[in-house]
């Protein structure tokens, strides 16, 4: 599946939230004709400031929010498809998982939930759990993890049933130095594999060192999207443009 078909198909794409409070009804917008297009094994970076709709996107993508506007397909199947879905494996911002359950007995859960086959979960835990390097730690239970190894459960949780495209949603958020290495690397090693990966990110640095192309959002609308060889060859590199577009779009609104 997916050969004649790019990974991600946004197109014009609006999302907007109506809030209802006392009768009266309040609408914010969370992104705005939106389109894009992410290609197969391609590292794709979503930036832009807090309030700018990168949570929106991801969530629309993945069919946990309707779109008011707009479709999304995802290899070729509109959105929400359930075969799609089982191509998608998801890391949130912040991965909240039972406190008292081991590791393993998390991924043993989420492998139940994905319908992995009882004879195969056991190894394909094991083996998720050594490429997020926490085999030594299966066993404990999750209130003794960091910020950091939780987040390496949470990859562990998106890649266990082996999808094609990944997609994390500010996965280097509070990771310390070692942290964002090894996030780093274990992008680049997914995508070696032929994965597609698409990402949020506020970390231009990161964004810079790992992806093919980024997508700079502002306020709701995709700005402009731009390739690794323009800022390889722009003096102020990626943040350099980054700043360019956001201060470009005029004052930021509080939202």
């Amino acid at each position: 599946m997916g050969d004649s078909h790019p990974a991600i198909l946004l197109n014009s794409l609006t999302k907007v939230y109506r809030r209802s409070h006392l009768g009266r009804v309040r609408t914010t917008l969370g992104v705005e004709q939106l389109s894009l297009t992410v290609e197969k094994g391609e590292v794709f970076g979503l930036l832009g400031l807090n309030g700018s709709g990168k949570t929106t996107t991801i969530k629309l993508i993945l069919g946990l929010l309707f779109p008011t506007e707009g479709t999304v397909d995802v290899w070729g199947l509109r959105m929400p498809h359930p075969a799609a879905k089982t191509k998608m494996g998801y890391l949130p911002e912040m991965p909240y998982f039972y406190r008292y359950l081991s590791a393993r007995e998390v991924l043993r859960f989420y492998g139940n939930v994905s319908g992995l086959p009882s004879e195969t979960m056991g190894p394909r835990i094991e083996s998720v759990l050594k490429t997020v390097r926490m085999t030594d730690h299966a066993h404990r239970p999750m209130r003794e993890y960091s910020k950091g190894m939780l987040q390496r459960i949470g990859l562990a949780q998106a890649m266990l049933h082996d999808p094609e495209i990944l997609i994390f949603d500010e996965p280097v958020t509070g990771l310390d130095p070692l942290g964002l290495k090894e996030m780093r690397e274990l992008i680049q090693s997914l995508n070696a594999q032929g994965k597609t990966v698409f990402f949020s990110s506020h970390s231009i640095s990161e964004v810079e060192k790992v992806c093919h192309r980024v997508g700079i959002l502002v306020k709701g609308r995709l700005q402009r999207v731009i390739s690794q060889s323009e800022w390889s060859q722009t003096a102020g590199g990626l943040e350099g443009l980054f700043v360019d577009v956001v201060t470009s779009a005029g004052p930021m609104e509080v939202r």
